[in-house]
């Protein structure tokens, strides 16, 4: 007979915390609390598992983040942890709670996200909005759920007919527009008003100056990508020549940058893009001033200027371009730090750049995929809907 008595919760949120700690390069520090109180011992387990699996360090996070999500509406809908596998049921419950339809909310209170669900989960901060999700939020869950059912060795019924029959029907019902991640582009006239607003001497501007132009300049990397970059990934190239057509003329600095693994690539690929000219400058002279030999690149400087340790999250990424668009005198809620991704894009559309030379820097996988990034109020320039005139 086991004599032991259960440890206090106290006890277990701290084991867990602890055992987080080993994914900091990979969890917000911020959310580390959060997750040790909603996470199991066995969500950690599978966390630190997946990390030593070598998944990619972004869908690690998204994983982490998804699966928080899904925990605190399991206490909050049921009042239980995620059971493994989940039923079916549960399944199409998660499926009602996020997708329904407004009209049929006014006129059945029942319809939807049960209001006390939505209470709890706000209080968290999980939940930001009042109607139902995005069905691509949906899918992605839904998705994180079957990857980690399977990753625990079990076999979910996320194929099952009922379920897909749901989500068919209720993203039908819950028809809404596609929001763009960011409204506005930050196309080179955009960047070039953002870098002006940093054009001052402190450290904090010199290195929001190389964030920001290194960023747009490597082909509009995500602010993940922004925020895990090191040192260690830079390799540096011979310099290549102003023109391209007179080798033996002048010549540019030029910076090669390893990606690794990220959303489009694999860790074992070579893929890598670009940096030529003035962004080379800028970013090394924030290596300089910041004295950063090694390790994160970008990272927190405090009120009084002092370079902190630890790399910037991709949310500082985000907070960083809003600040310096609204110091610009741009409207901060028209952009974010994806508009410099889709800016990157249209910029090359506007000097004629052939879509394939720029998804090399971009490592979009698709033209479709990179196409979609296009400003639509860049197609007004385009010829294709001047047939007539």
């Amino acid at each position: 007979m086991d004599l032991r008595l259960p440890k206090p919760a106290s006890d277990q949120k701290l084991r867990r915390a602890e055992a987080l700690d080993a994914l900091e390069s990979v969890l917000p520090f911020d959310r580390r609390d959060f997750l040790a109180e909603i996470l199991t011992d066995d969500d950690v387990a599978t966390l630190r598992h997946l990390a030593k699996e070598g998944i990619g360090e972004n869908s690690l996070r998204a994983l982490a983040s998804d699966l928080g999500y899904l925990e605190a509406w399991s206490l909050a809908a049921t009042g239980f942890s995620l059971p493994w596998p989940a039923p079916e049921a549960l399944l199409i419950k998660f499926v009602a709670h996020h997708l329904w339809d407004f009209s049929k909310r006014e006129t059945d209170p029942a319809h939807g996200m049960p209001a006390e669900v939505a209470i709890t989960l706000k209080a968290e901060g999980l939940l930001r909005i009042d109607g139902p999700h995005a069905p691509a939020t949906v899918r992605r869950r839904l998705s994180s759920w079957s990857t980690l059912t399977g990753w625990r060795g079990l076999k979910g019924t996320f194929s099952a007919p009922g379920l897909r029959s749901a989500i068919k029907l209720a993203v039908r019902a819950s028809a809404r527009p596609r929001a763009k991640k960011s409204k506005k582009a930050v196309t080179a006239d955009v960047l070039a008003a953002l870098l002006k607003a940093c054009a001052g001497d402190r450290l904090v501007d010199v290195r929001d100056r190389a964030l920001l132009i290194t960023a747009f300049a490597s082909g509009g990397r995500r602010r993940s990508e922004v925020s895990s970059l090191r040192v260690e990934q830079f390799v540096e190239e011979e310099p290549v020549p102003v023109d391209p057509k007179d080798p033996e003329g002048p010549k540019l600095p030029c910076l090669k940058i390893r990606l690794g693994r990220t959303k489009t690539t694999q860790a074992d690929g070579d893929a890598f893009v670009l940096l030529v000219g003035r962004p080379v400058l800028v970013l090394k002279d924030w290596l300089e001033r910041a004295g950063i030999t090694e390790g994160a690149v970008f990272r927190g400087i405090d009120r009084w200027g002092n370079l902190e340790k630890r790399a910037l999250t991709p949310q500082a990424v985000n907070l960083i371009l809003k600040r310096r668009v609204a110091e610009a005198g741009l409207d901060p809620q028209a952009f974010s730090a994806h508009g410099l991704r889709s800016g990157y894009l249209t910029e090359t559309a506007r000097r004629g750049i052939p879509l394939p030379e720029a998804m090399q820097q971009s490592q979009h996988r698709s033209v479709q995929q990179a196409s979609n990034y296009y400003n639509d109020a860049e197609r007004t320039l385009g010829r294709a809907a001047r047939i007539i005139v």
